[in-house]
């Protein structure tokens, strides 16, 4: 019922996705009972049950987060994001283990090939490259026609505003007016008061109660422990989410792996660019690089970071995962990435293994 429906991090909806979305809520107004009913679920000594065991476990992780200062010192704390990583990091676990089922991922797999997805590049909407160029040149456009020191000074008085600490809503009308853009106005504000980074929840995440088989990860720990011997140190990951969406679970379940595991990660969390990517990985020393990206701009950011690596002249494997067709896949491997996941591979233990390979491999070791 959901109007992105099948293809949210590939493309936009189209008519046919809109119409689909539409269908589903009408057969349920029209060719079902259920809003002839008041509350079907009125009486149900089962239901009514369940919601008061809900209310006390609600109330309890209320008071908890009163206790701890109310909800915007958890936030700022990343109390609530550790929380919520630790939550989808038991659930992961309990899937990978068996413990949870999942039909069409850890249980009955079998499947009929999806005429949904047989001709991606004909059924998916995505905006032509095209367009993006023509909006640069039209923004470098805007530039030249306005008066240069008219939005000079306005973007001057702005960023005074801001430091002074004075209502800064007159001078960013004035740089309106002036044909100060956007990005210009908020790169005057980011020189004052920065770049705000929420807390990732992954540095405290520790996650309890779930086997995970065990004998796996012991085997993972002592061959990271064996590599870490021939190559001088511990092997170092880093995974990042480059591009704008911020469906984060994917590459903060990777990241607690890894560490879990013994591998030194890095995390940088959201919304990061290429180049900050490519600086933090070079910085760092990483042996290894995994990038999430949920957005559909796999085929765009990827290439690009494996590009500007080269040009740095260093050469650390890339990895990526994210809702990507097969036929991307191939052509992300063409361009240099040396493995694809998607979210078929759940297993975590088996990415590592590949990861470990990996290092294994830019080392020349075995």
């Amino acid at each position: 019922m959901q109007l992105p429906a099948w293809n949210e991090a590939l493309g936009l909806p189209r008519p046919w996705d809109q119409q689909w979305s539409l269908r589903a809520q009408q057969i349920l107004a029209f060719e079902t009972d259920l809003l002839e009913h008041d509350d079907i679920f009125r009486g149900s000594h089962v239901i009514e049950a369940r919601v008061g065991q809900l209310v006390t476990e609600a109330q309890a992780e209320i008071d908890d987060i009163v206790s701890r200062g109310g909800a915007v010192a958890a936030v700022e704390s990343g109390l609530v994001k550790q929380r919520l990583v630790e939550s989808n990091a038991r659930r992961l676990r309990a899937i990978e283990a068996g413990e949870q089922i999942v039909v069409g991922l850890n249980a009955y797999r079998e499947t009929e090939p999806s005429p949904l997805t047989r001709d991606l590049s004909d059924t998916i909407l995505v905006i032509d490259a095209a367009v993006e160029e023509e909006r640069a040149a039209a923004v470098s456009e805007w530039r030249r026609a306005r008066e240069p020191k008219a939005a000079a000074t306005a973007l001057a008085l702005l960023e005074a505003a801001a430091r002074s600490g004075e209502n800064i809503m007159p001078s960013s009308i004035a740089a309106a007016k002036a044909g100060v853009t956007t990005g210009e106005w908020a790169s005057a504000l980011r020189k004052v008061f920065g770049e705000y980074r929420a807390p990732t929840g992954v540095a405290g995440a520790r996650v309890t109660g779930t086997t995970n088989n065990t004998e796996e990860v012991t085997r993972l720990r002592k061959e990271l422990g064996r590599l870490e011997k021939l190559i001088g140190r511990r092997p170092k990951i880093l995974v990042g989410k480059p591009g704008l969406d911020g469906h984060s679970n994917g590459a903060e379940q990777i990241a607690i792996k890894a560490r879990d595991v013994g591998f030194e990660v890095v995390y940088e969390g959201i919304r990061v660019t290429p180049e900050q990517l490519v600086t933090s990985a070079i910085e760092e020393g990483v042996h290894l690089i995994g990038l999430s990206i949920l957005s559909g701009s796999h085929l765009e950011i990827v290439p690009e970071i494996v590009t500007k690596l080269r040009e740095a002249g260093v050469r650390i494997p890339v990895v990526v995962g994210g809702i990507i067709p097969e036929a991307d896949a191939r052509s992300l491997r063409e361009k240099g990435v040396a493995r694809v996941y998607t979210p078929k591979d759940f297993e975590l233990n088996a990415i590592m293994s590949d990861l470990v390979k990996l290092v294994e491999e830019a080392h020349g070791v075995s």
